[in-house]
């Protein structure tokens, strides 16, 4: 498999070619001027979400070859996590045994519960066992404790979060250094798992920094001494 590095790399690669990674100046939802955005939403089409379905498989494989996570389905976030958890899952299954290719359930939440057919808020594989909620990113962790909720009220335990970019930024400006990962980490016990982080972002952009580049790795410098979240790391439950 290939290592860690070269995997995060090659999906800074894969997110700017789809034009789900971007430069230039974006709003963020705490209302920053950010010099980069990234957007899973740009992954619209099926060779494209097959290939994101690889890297969450891997990154997924990874931590459980490396960290000794231990995980039995997964669970997608409305709305879209749903597609993600189904890519992951499509993924996890078309990967040879060797390469830890197994076949998982999934399942996914309605915004709404529906009240004829197959009526309630769940859809998919019955919540059991140690469970990953896989989505796109962390923000404000809404959806990812609205989530762990659910998995808990269905008897089953939520093992990990695993989503594809960590922007390492504070949550806030209130004084507290945390991110919006390291709060949620720090308040379920639960680790998340990302395919990139924003360290990962600043190494590729110093490898590519020639050209037009340059201009763009000394913003998203800038930008992560400006807002930059403490590191703190946490383990895998075993």
């Amino acid at each position: 498999m290939t290592n860690n590095n070269d995997h995060r790399r090659q999906f800074i690669d894969f997110a700017l070619a789809g034009g789900a990674l971007a430069f230039g100046s974006f709003t963020t939802k705490a209302g920053r001027q950010s010099p980069y955005f990234f957007n899973t939403g740009r992954f619209d089409s099926g060779a494209s979400v097959a290939a994101l379905g690889r890297f969450y498989a891997k990154t997924l494989v990874a931590a459980e070859r490396q960290r000794g996570l231990r995980y039995d389905m997964l669970f997608g976030p409305a709305y879209k996590g749903i597609t993600l958890a189904a890519a992951t899952a499509m993924a996890l299954a078309a990967l040879p045994p060797a390469e830890g290719g197994r076949d998982v359930g999934f399942a996914y939440n309605r915004k709404e519960a529906k009240t004829h057919g197959d009526s309630g808020l769940l859809v998919g594989a019955p919540l059991r066992g140690r469970v990953v909620i896989v989505d796109d990113v962390l923000t404000d962790g809404a959806s990812k404790r609205e989530s762990v909720d659910i998995i808990r009220a269905a008897g089953a335990e939520p093992v990990a979060v695993l989503i594809a970019m960590d922007r390492m930024e504070r949550k806030d400006d209130t004084g507290s250094t945390a991110s919006a990962v390291q709060t949620f980490e720090a308040e379920y016990g639960i680790p998340v798992l990302a395919i990139a982080n924003l360290d990962d972002l600043m190494g590729w952009l110093d490898g590519a920094s020639a050209g037009a580049m340059a201009s763009h790795a000394d913003a998203v410098a800038a930008y992560r001494d400006r807002y930059g979240a403490t590191p703190t790391k946490i383990g895998v439950p075993s």
